[in-house]
């Protein structure tokens, strides 16, 4: 999917922050919810994806919405 020309780079950060934000849900103490500052870390380190912190929020805040 990721070497399909057919999804924007928009669509495909977005894609990537969702998988972030996930991870960043899983890796998340218990009790504890992750912050922005998870997401841009994991994206950073699993997906050597830079994320700023508006793209962050709106993955969690999505991400949240699906649950």
């Amino acid at each position: 999917m990721f070497a399909d020309n057919t999804v924007s780079d928009a669509e495909r950060e977005r894609i990537l922050a969702l998988g972030a934000a996930h991870l960043a849900t899983i890796y998340a103490a218990a009790g504890k919810a992750p912050v922005p500052a998870d997401v841009m870390r994991i994206a950073f380190e699993e997906f050597s994806l830079l994320l700023d912190g508006t793209a962050a929020r709106v993955a969690l805040r999505e991400l949240h919405r699906y649950q």
